[in-house]
């Protein structure tokens, strides 16, 4: 086969010849993207450091000490990193540039509406800029809440804002700016928000619930994993996103097409991860072609769109046409973002995307597709063609050898089987990962084999991997392309285990070592071509009847068999999926003939006639929304290993006694009539889940005889007040989950004699006698009590009801406790000084987040294991002392009161490995400890507003700067100063350095505009010095970049100074991974030398040093830089972080 580059069409591939070229010119060539910006969420397509998740607008005399208050703290103890103008001083005429960045750079802005906000000309000026982000280039999402007032006079300036409007008025001057207010509130008025009067009767705490759940939904994080080792695809990938990231007001598609396996789905990707961010709503609608073929075809891909974009359950329909209007009516204003995954017919298209009007203006398209074609309507498409020859051995070499370039005795065989891979990725990777590890001459005997298959063939080749399993693993390969693709791995596994003789947990693997199976976290899944090589070898043994194939799976065919009762011993497993369908009744007499059927789906099925006529070999029944009250009396269930009927109508599971001794899950999930837990004796159920069956009110006591049960789940089971004594008899139980069971009295006695029991989940449980009976849990290695309300004025703990020491004693039946969860509990001064932690001596973690004390509890600073400790959003928290020499994070973000942290002393030696995490904590002014550490990072973002009565003290910055530490600082305005030692416009400059010096201050200006940031948000950047004579490199640094200034420096350590020769003239250059560099207009470098190596002549910040070919270089010492430092940032909030070497920072 003829190899072709991958590439572009035409089109793009002309557009994208005009583009900017780098004018940095460098002797060498320098590959600024990597596999690692393209893969990694956290680093190259995550936010800034600095940027908020909301920005809260409000009339601060109307709600700052009331409504807003409790607002935002519960939107800080939900995990939302909020923005709260705090400044109670009279403001000036104009928003500040630190208010303006905060609201560019929040993803969601909330407005409270109240009586007085309109009399604020500060509050006006606010909701004109959000209103602009919300319909500039990054797509903010803008949510008003009416507090005390109606939208109409909001929307139509009446009521208390006529009254407003009358004294602007009177101001002449302000005559242009009145109509644009107007013109505002209009829009905001007209805005989907929250009516306190309307939605919640006026009670706040219901209200502020409903808004966190509503901000948590529209916040949702949208990043798809993205596979390792992506090869060839990186200037596609950046095409096609510079191609859609480009302001204009059209509604523009991309479509991007070829043959199967060559990586359409991920490169959609990898431009959706960059992309989502900046849009209203979006949506990756996947695997379209195979998921359509179920009951209701492409109604369920309609929800999703409706359900990602809008955030909300949609109204129910079963029709395509219903959903094509509804996508109409309620996207067509939207900015969206849509990627429709494995298109092939027309009428998939027409569904779910079928004119440009459909959705709002600058919204954007993409289309992976095997046939071009569907892309008749794209405005740019794209062709993914087969790998370079060196992109593919580079490929399979990760696969076959986990390195970039094969072993030297197998180039030729590794060519060889390239070569017949065809520049196939897929290809590549599963005949990679069949030869990884294999002799020379497995090698030449696998390769023969693939030489004899046609080159056309892409099924045939994969085949060769699937031929080289044992009998027992090419069954459990087609049971999982039939019926268990993304779905969780333990319930899999337990299945497999199940149905062949080896070890469940080697076969998952030994799969996936041969790239036949992915694990994605706790999920199992395939690729489609790999999914339909393994349907099509079962489909070949019987090609024109279904009922004499092993698996059944496809909706149609099993349907079919079953109505028409043609199935026969040789089924294993059948598939059936009703829950959308008119017809749902079957006969049992259906099943009468698969005597072998051991895997059986059936979801929203009625089944009528005699159970006894279904397969006694019975291993899996899933059986979701049965219709029945009761589970049928007359089903063998011998064989179970596994029944999953979650949100049926069981009232009850089956009367009477049943031993099942096979039986190794339960889920009966949100089964909202079930009453009481089934008579169950069995000695291998391992996880009974019963989790959101609010009418459960009876756990059967014969649940002391499950002696194999591991996990318990009970969460939100709300109606159930006892739990029966014999669960004290469940000697093999360590997980108990009874969070939101709030009526549960206590827990049974002789519950502490449970030594395996080492799980304790029960947040929301308030009451006094259910806490006091968990001091006899003295197993208990994890516990959790954390509170469920949001509102600040409700108590988890409440020290006026309870003595915590009847609960939480000291004494060793506690030194167990390994991580004890807290938060959110309006814990007071008053409740902690009746504990004391000391006895915890096994305690590794405690959150005591969100809650109201002053001063840290007792004994914490004796805990010598603790190595995790967080008190976020302890918004009265002053100091923390006397931490543990063992801990190694602290938690301490949004401590608004705190002033004072002590780093242990003993922790010193070791603080590689410590971090402090100390964003919105805006009144800190000492960290204690801090002198002559050294190997950790700091990190400082800009992040609030000038003038703050909080600031940071001197000798914080004098700590970070006379300790020899590396550190960045971002987000800085202003501009570089003129004294230092080099500077130039643009990404790059020539320097010299001293012989001796401490260290390298790098400085970059990056003045964006706003419109700007989301496209600037998507990548990292790359600092690079090197030897410009040889082109050897001293130095290399990728970080997450931020807009305006930002500051890193340099110490002597880090640079390869052993490949430096005094003389010679160094060259910094900066770039983003995707190689543009227009954002960075101005770059400087200084020089920070030790006091005694300084020149004599001084002029303020800096000294003149002498050097042999410059005649002198300006630098500064240390003490000089620190006073620069503080003078600069010292009016300013600051986010702070200190980091580990060799965690976060390299």
């Amino acid at each position: 086969m003829q190899k072709e580059k991958r590439q572009q069409s035409k089109d793009e591939e002309n557009d994208s010849s005009s583009r900017k070229r780098r004018k940095a010119d460098l002797s060498k060539p320098v590959s600024f993207v990597s596999t690692a910006a393209m893969t990694e969420p956290e680093s190259s397509r995550s936010r800034p450091e600095g940027a908020y998740d909301v920005f809260l607008s409000f009339r601060g005399e109307d709600t700052r000490k009331t409504f807003t208050d409790h607002l935002y703290t519960a939107l800080v103890q939900a995990g939302i990193h909020t923005f709260r103008d705090d400044d109670e001083l009279p403001r000036g005429e104009e928003i500040s540039d630190h208010l303006l960045r905060a609201i560019q750079e929040s993803k969601m802005s909330i407005v409270v509406f109240s009586k007085g906000y309109a009399s604020s000309r500060w509050c006006l000026k606010e909701l004109v800029e959000i209103l602009k982000c919300k319909n500039g280039k990054t797509g903010q999402i803008a949510l008003p809440i009416f507090y005390d007032i109606d939208p109409s006079d909001v929307r139509k300036q009446t009521g208390s804002f006529a009254e407003a409007f009358v004294k602007h008025e009177e101001r002449f001057e302000e005559k242009y700016l009145v109509k644009e207010w107007r013109k505002a509130l209009e829009e905001a008025g007209n805005l989907s928000g929250w009516n306190l009067n309307d939605m919640a009767n006026g009670h706040e705490a219901k209200f502020i619930k409903e808004i966190i759940k509503d901000v948590l939904n529209k916040l949702d994080p949208k990043y798809l994993y993205v596979p390792e080792h992506l090869v060839g695809m990186d200037r596609l990938a950046h095409n096609i996103f510079d191609f859609l990231s480009t302001a204009t007001d059209d509604v523009r598609i991309v479509g991007v097409h070829g043959m199967p396996g060559i990586g359409k789905t991920t490169i959609a990707q990898v431009v959706f991860n960059q992309l989502c961010h900046g849009f209203e709503g979006s949506c990756f609608l996947s695997d379209i072609n195979e998921r359509s073929k179920q009951v209701n075809g492409l109604v369920p891909f309609q929800k999703q769109l409706l359900h990602d974009i809008l955030k909300q359950d949609v109204a129910n329909f079963d029709c395509v046409d219903r959903g094509k209007v509804l996508i109409k009516e309620r996207l067509r204003r939207k900015r969206v973002l849509v990627v429709a995954d494995d298109m092939a017919h027309p009428d998939q298209l027409n569904a779910l995307m079928g004119d440009r009007s459909w959705f709002g203006p600058r919204s954007r398209l993409i289309i992976t597709t095997r046939y071009s074609s569907l892309l008749r309507e794209a405005d740019q498409t794209y062709q993914i063609k087969e790998l370079e020859p060196d992109e593919a051995l580079q490929l399979f070499s990760w696969h076959a050898f986990k390195d970039t370039k094969p072993a030297e005795d197998y180039i030729e065989l590794s060519k060889k089987a390239v070569d017949y891979c065809g520049g196939l990725p897929l290809a590549l990777e599963v005949i990679g990962a069949l030869l990884y590890g294999k002799e020379k001459h497995r090698w030449e005997s696998e390769i023969d084999n693939l030489s004899r298959i046609p080159e056309s063939n892409i099924q045939g080749k994969l085949l060769i991997s699937f031929d080289a399993l044992d009998g027992e693993l090419r069954n459990a390969f087609l049971d999982i392309a039939c019926f268990f693709i993304d779905v969780e791995k333990e319930y899999v596994a337990k299945l497999l285990g199940a149905r062949c003789r080896y070890n469940p947990e080697v076969v998952l693997e030994t799969l996936r070592e041969r790239s036949l199976v992915k694990v994605f976290g706790d999920m199992v899944t395939m690729h489609d071509l790999l999914r339909d090589m393994g349907r099509e070898v079962v489909c070949k043994a019987s090609p024109k009847e279904p009922g004499k194939r092993t698996r059944i799976w496809n909706q149609k065919d099993a349907w079919n068999v079953l109505e028409q009762q043609k199935g026969t011993d040789v089924v294993e497993g059948l598939a059936l999926d009703v829950r959308a369908s008119e017809a749902k009744s079957l006969s049992t007499g259906s099943f009468a003939k698969m005597k072998r059927l051991n895997l059986l789906q059936i979801n929203g099925a009625h089944l009528t006639g005699s159970f006894k006529l279904l397969s006694k070999e019975l291993m899996w029944i899933c059986w979701l929304q049965c219709p029945s009250k009761y589970f049928p009396s007359d089903f063998t269930l011998d064989n179970l290993v596994v029944l999953d009927m979650q949100y049926s109508n069981l009232k009850e599971l089956w009367k009477g006694k049943k031993i099942l001794n096979r039986l190794k899950i339960i889920n009966l999930s949100h089964s909202q009539h079930l009453i009481k837990t089934p008579n169950l004796h069995s000695s291998s159920l391992e996880k009974l889940i019963l989790k959101g069956c609010s009418s459960l009110v009876d756990v059967h006591q014969s649940i002391g005889n499950l002696t194999s049960l591991v996990f318990l789940n009970l969460e939100g089971c709300w109606s159930l007040k006892i739990l029966p004594k014999s669960i004290g008899n469940v000697k093999s139980l360590e997980t108990l989950n009874i969070s939101g069971c709030s009526q549960l009295e206590k827990l049974p006695e002789h519950m502490g004699d449970m030594e395996s029991l080492t799980k304790l989940l029960a947040d929301g449980i308030e009451n006094e006698q259910f806490l006091s009976s968990i001091g006899q849990l003295k197993y208990v290695r994890r516990l959790s009590l954390r509170g469920y309300n949001s509102a600040p004025s409700s108590s988890l703990i409440s020290a006026g009801v309870l003595n915590w020491k009847r609960w939480l004693p000291t004494s060793f039946e506690w030194r167990s406790v390994k991580s004890l969860k807290l938060s959110n509990g309006s814990l007071s001064d008053r409740a902690t000084n009746c504990v004391d932690f000391r006895g915890l001596f096994a305690l590794e973690e405690l959150d005591l987040s969100g809650n109201k004390f002053s001063s840290l509890p007792s004994g914490i600073g004796f805990l010598p294991k603790l190595g995790f400790l967080s008190v976020r959003a302890c918004k009265y928290l002053v100091s923390i002392p006397d931490l543990p020499s063992s801990l190694r994070c602290l938690g301490a973000s949004s401590c608004k009161s705190l002033e004072r942290v002590r780093i242990p002393i003993e922790s010193k030696k070791e603080l590689y490995i410590f971090h402090i995490y100390l964003d919105e904590s805006h009144s800190l002014e000492e960290i204690q400890g801090i002198e002559g550490l050294s190997n950790i990072f700091w990190y400082i973002g800009v992040d609030s507003r000038e003038h703050s009565r909080n600031k940071l003290q001197k000798s914080v910055v004098e700590a970070m700067c006379n300790g020899g530490h590396r550190y960045c600082i971002s987000c800085l305005p202003g501009e570089m100063p003129n004294w230092l030692s080099y500077s130039e416009e643009g990404c790059s400059l020539s320097f010299h350095i001293p012989p001796v010096f401490r260290g390298l201050v790098v400085w970059f200006v990056c003045p964006l505009e706003k419109e700007d940031y989301y496209c600037f948000n998507t990548d990292i950047i790359i600092i690079i010095i090197r030897n410009k004579s040889n082109g050897i490199q001293l130095f290399e640094d990728k970080r997450t970049p931020a807009p305006w200034g930002w500051i890193r420096y340099i110490s002597r350590s880090e640079m390869a100074m052993e490949d430096y020769c005094g003389d010679d003239e160094l060259e910094l250059f900066s770039a983003y991974s995707n190689g543009r560099f227009e954002h960075i207009k101005e770059c400087g470098v200084h020089v920070i030398a030790e006091k005694s190596e300084v020149g004599r002549d001084t002029v303020m910040s800096y000294h003149l040093l002498p050097h042999p070919h410059c005649g002198s270089i300006t630098a500064s010492t240390p003490k000089q830089w620190s006073d620069y430092l503080f003078s600069k940032l010292h009016k300013y909030n600051l986010n702070l972080l200190l980091a580990g070497k060799n965690k976060y920072f390299i």
